[in-house]
């Protein structure tokens, strides 16, 4: 298990740390995202715009699932397939819409307080059938973030590499 950090600006903008200190770092920003591993002096850049990024743009709506802005939002991408409440945090269970996303991740709970609707805990469930569980603690609710929070700056000597980029 792994702690971190993350910060979310709407519409689509976050900054994920695991690790104190940070071993990986996802930084999302309008056209793009970075996957920073510091200690390998390593980045991945995968653009979000462009003709090879349909599969990309949709798995990665499936890790924005956990921040939507409205009901009719979550349920262009998703099924419902189910709802619980158990101690006051109301789970919901997803489905993507998407056949290629499904393929994917073809199942993602998100969890949330009844009383102030903040986010507890998302469960991204993999075509494996592994999962991986986020649980939420100390949320602050809209601080002012830096626009530097989106913005990494990496040292020259990191190597930056695009995966998705065509050969």
């Amino acid at each position: 298990m792994a702690t971190g950090h993350v910060w979310f600006a709407a519409p689509d903008r976050f900054h994920w740390e695991l690790g104190n200190p940070p071993k990986t770092i996802a930084v999302r920003q309008a056209g793009q995202m970075f996957v920073i591993y510091p200690k390998l002096k390593r980045a991945e850049k995968y653009p979000l715009t462009g003709e090879h990024t349909g599969q990309w743009r949709e798995t990665l709506a499936l890790l924005e699932a956990g921040f939507p802005r409205s009901q009719s939002e979550l349920e262009s991408r998703f099924r419902v397939m189910a709802a619980t409440t158990t101690n006051k945090v109301h789970e919901v269970t997803l489905q993507p819409r998407s056949p290629s996303a499904r393929r994917l991740m073809p199942q993602i709970k998100i969890a949330f307080a009844t009383d102030d609707f903040s986010l507890r805990a998302t469960e991204l469930q993999f075509a494996d059938g592994s999962t991986m569980r986020n649980d939420f603690t100390n949320a602050v609710l809209n601080p002012k973030l830096d626009d530097s929070l989106f913005a990494p700056q990496l040292e020259s000597d990191f190597k930056i590499v695009e995966p998705l980029k065509p050969k």
